[in-house]
């Protein structure tokens, strides 16, 4: 009997050995990876211009979304959001912003901020060397606010690889503006806001829209006092169209010379129709343009179309007391825009008064087109948390947050609602 235990305590023990050797190899594996990996993607669709500001130093400015690339082993990815002051990404030239495990982070208005004054980049008025205020040569005060900001994203495995490959993003170009100061003895300067939510276009120049309030076209406010958007224009038809302050109100047009008589230059594409209401006519080749009416620095430009892909929609339509500008009616539905490959987007006013709740409608005056707040999640969308379930009779939307202007974002092909 003696000797059966003693061989029963030494097969429990090689047992045991063999069971901690095991443990030790497990904790120290180590993947052998392609030599190559592929270059990373991002996922997200960027902004013409970021506007930063004091007074939203705490929002989101951008969150970077990116597609996890195949270094051919199981195993975790480090990433690393990444800078560089003039784009270079050389070794010394290189700050990283954050790192993670997870295919996704925000940055802040105050860190885009920070990095646009490490360039120098200011809200304040130029000085020369003697201190005194720089002004052009038509007398307005001269800023050095507008600037460009470099990113990527840069992975790698540690120390969980044989050879630790790593991969980058392309590098990704983020315009900014800082929002004025103030000027010394003057007015104060852009708030952030644009006196309108929008302008509106119709006529024969501006086809989507015609010369009726059947579907007139949106321009957008984009930054401060800068309405902008992508507009479909032709000749044909005499090409002739207006602007409009209020949708729906003929009496809100300004015309050519309405423009030109505040000071604005108008680009070489548009001239007076000479028609009896003086109305713009687009002399162009029919097609879409990205629209810009800057009311700093007076301007009416166009350039090359922005958006990216084709929307399915032309835009989504929010309906409900959680948008104050809409309410339960069709009387002034808000709207967002085609901005990107099935991405819409645009600054809509949510309050939280009146139990802040709303909908999303995929075509005006159809109650029936709506989706409400369960139909996104189980389409499998991640919903930003100043909304929830309202969880009255028809599960819309609540808005939860604080009464205000926020740029919404419906991205159909990442999945997700963003307020920023």
């Amino acid at each position: 009997m003696k000797m059966k235990n003693k061989i029963s305590v030494l097969i429990a023990a090689f047992i045991v050995s063999l069971s901690f050797n095991a443990c030790t190899d497990d904790d120290n594996l180590r993947f052998q990876t392609v030599e190559n990996p592929e270059q990373i993607t991002f996922l997200n669709n960027f902004l013409p211009e970021y506007v930063l500001s004091e007074e939203t130093e705490n929002n989101n400015a951008e969150r970077f979304l990116w597609a996890s690339p195949d270094f051919g082993a199981p195993t975790a990815v480090n990433y690393f959001l990444e800078t560089s002051a003039d784009g270079t990404f050389t070794e010394e030239n290189t700050q990283v912003i954050t790192s993670t495990s997870e295919t996704q982070v925000s940055v802040s208005v105050s860190q885009m901020m920070d990095l646009a004054e490490a360039k120098g980049l200011s809200n304040n008025q130029v000085e020369d060397e003697n201190g005194e205020l720089v002004f052009d040569e038509n007398g307005d005060p001269v800023y050095n606010n507008v600037g460009e900001l470099f990113f990527r994203v840069r992975a790698d495995l540690g120390d969980n690889a044989e050879n630790s490959p790593e991969t980058t993003s392309a590098v990704q170009v983020i315009n900014v503006r800082i929002l004025l100061a103030p000027v010394d003895g003057g007015d104060e300067g852009p708030t952030g806001d644009c006196e309108l939510d929008q302008l509106w276009l119709v006529g024969a120049g501006v086809p989507d829209a015609g010369w009726g309030w059947g579907s007139p076209v949106q321009l957008l406010c984009t930054g401060d006092n800068v309405y902008s958007g992508n507009v479909n224009f032709s000749p044909e038809n005499d090409g002739n169209f207006r602007f409009f302050t209020e949708e729906g109100n003929w009496d809100s047009g300004i015309n050519f010379p309405g423009f030109v008589d505040e000071g604005f230059t108008v680009d070489e594409v548009f001239q007076d129709a000479q028609d009896g209401d003086n109305n713009f006519q687009f002399i162009g080749d029919a097609g879409i343009y990205f629209l810009t009416v800057d009311y700093n620095n007076m301007t009416i430009s166009v350039g090359p179309e922005q958006t990216v892909g084709v929307c399915d929609l032309d835009q989504y339509w929010l309906v409900g007391a959680g948008v104050p500008d809409a309410g339960w009616g069709w009387g002034s539905p808000v709207s967002v825009a085609c901005t990107g490959d099935n991405v819409y987007s645009g600054n809509v006013n949510f309050s939280p008064d009146n139990d802040g709740n709303f909908r999303f409608f995929t075509e005006e005056g159809n109650w029936d087109s709506g989706q409400n707040f369960p139909y996104f999640v189980e389409e499998g969308f991640t919903i930003d948390p100043l909304f929830q379930d309202a969880q009255d009779g028809d599960n819309n939307f609540q808005f939860i947050g604080e009464a205000g202007t926020y740029f919404l974002t419906v991205d159909m092909g990442n999945k997700v609602i963003t307020l920023e």
